[in-house]
């Protein structure tokens, strides 16, 4: 039903993003409207109060799972299997996790409406969540879209150092016996720099896209 109503549902070529990468404005965050959105490279930011804002950067920070750099005290970690890792446990957890990280950065925080959309995609099976927990607690973990063989990582948070880290390290390794082609990453973060994100063309990360539905 979703693939269905993608003839109605168009956003302009991302090539006419202008120069922060924004493409359009407005519309509404339904599951077909997000589906669309990512299939075509395009991603919802905006802050509380504002209208939905679309975006498509150029470049585009992303990690290829076979890049990923794990240091060798996250190794040690890893080893002595401090955090447990588990998939779509608990996504309202980890999305609200999310939500009341603390940022650097402004216009990150997910709205209600941001948050009550991603679970209605978690519910019909694109959205995913990654759980790091320690002593049966959770200590951190990450979420996002998965479609063809992109995973489309919208956000994570940490309680315990190197959580997130042990998340998303995680998925990386699990992408890779997926073969999954590409993390997105969206926009540069130090954090994600360190484990080996980096940027490309949006022209490149659209055919990355492309290809992997072929």
């Amino acid at each position: 039903m979703i693939f269905e109503l993608r003839k109605e549902i168009i956003f302009p070529p991302v090539h006419l993003a202008d120069q922060s990468g924004i493409i359009a404005v407005g519309g509404d965050l339904s599951p077909a409207r997000l589906i669309e959105a990512y299939r075509n490279g395009i991603f919802p930011w905006y802050s509380e109060g504002e209208p939905i804002t679309w975006w498509s950067p150029d470049p585009r920070f992303v990690l290829f799972p076979k890049e990923i750099i794990i240091s060798k005290s996250m190794r040690k970690t890893l080893r002595k299997n401090i955090f447990q890792i588990t998939y779509n446990r608990c996504f309202k957890k980890v999305i609200l996790g999310c939500k009341n990280a603390k940022r650097k950065q402004t216009g990150t925080w997910i709205t209600n409406e941001m948050a009550e959309a991603y679970i209605r995609l978690h519910n019909l099976g694109y959205a995913h969540s990654i759980e790091a927990w320690k002593d049966g607690e959770l200590a951190g973990g990450m979420y996002g879209v998965s479609l063809g063989k992109c995973f489309f990582g919208e956000s994570m948070f940490t309680n315990v150092s190197n959580a997130s880290k042990a998340a998303i390290i995680t998925l990386a390794m699990r992408m890779q016996e997926l073969d999954f082609s590409i993390i997105d990453c969206q926009v540069y973060t130090d954090h994600l720099d360190s484990l080996g994100a980096r940027m490309i063309s949006r022209e490149e990360f659209i055919s990355i896209i492309d290809k992997s539905f072929s």
